[in-house]
């Protein structure tokens, strides 16, 4: 398992962090997602042979959240 941290604007609220959350776990190799609430960084544990940074990325903007 990898960790990775990003900051998401809109995660600093509780509607897109529920949602944000949601959209993660969901995707395969995506073991956990939790955000902070105070600066909207959000750390993710993933496995690597199953999902790419980029690809969490990428599935972040998709759904129009921004990266910091």
């Amino acid at each position: 398992m990898k960790d990775m941290t990003v900051f998401v604007k809109e995660a600093t609220h509780e509607k897109p962090i529920s949602e944000l959350e949601t959209i993660l776990v969901q995707m395969d190799g995506i073991e956990r997602a939790l955000v902070d609430i105070e600066d909207g960084e959000v750390k993710i544990v993933y496995n690597e042979d199953q999902v790419s940074p980029e690809s969490i990325k990428n599935r972040i903007k998709q759904h129009g959240m921004h990266l910091q």
